[in-house]
């Protein structure tokens, strides 16, 4: 099966030369996705909110790449402050907890743009029957 870059439509795509998701195989590798609603690409100030909307873009990547949330293997999460760790915690486990990916947290000290609290990224290995 060839590689199959997956695109959200979004202009950084094309200007920083990247795709939202590659699948190459039985793989899915998912970029870094900060917290923008995939649908009205508005940004929330609150870090639950960005966290829920990093696993929105996340699912749509994942299925037009022909998988699923539950395919996730390891993740790892960027956060600009480490009082968000609960907060964002308890978005990973109310949407991960039966997946239980292998998964990495830390502080950075910033994403792109100052209002970005979360960045999240995604290997995803295609389950077998």
């Amino acid at each position: 099966m060839p590689r199959r870059l997956i695109s959200t439509g979004s202009p950084f795509e094309k200007i920083a030369g990247y795709s939202r998701a590659v699948v190459d195989g039985d793989f899915c590798f998912v970029a870094g996705t900060t917290g923008y609603d995939p649908l009205t690409k508005s940004l929330p100030e609150d870090v639950t909110e960005q966290t829920r909307n990093c696993f929105k873009t996340i699912a749509i990547a994942l299925k037009d790449g022909g998988f699923e949330m539950a395919d996730i293997v390891r993740a790892t999460y960027y956060v600009t402050d480490a009082k968000d760790f609960d907060a964002v915690f308890a978005v990973c486990g109310e949407t991960l907890g039966d997946i239980r990916p292998a998964a990495t947290i830390m502080a950075v000290s910033a994403l792109y743009k100052p209002e970005m609290k979360i960045e999240i990224e995604i290997t995803a290995k295609r389950r077998t029957a």
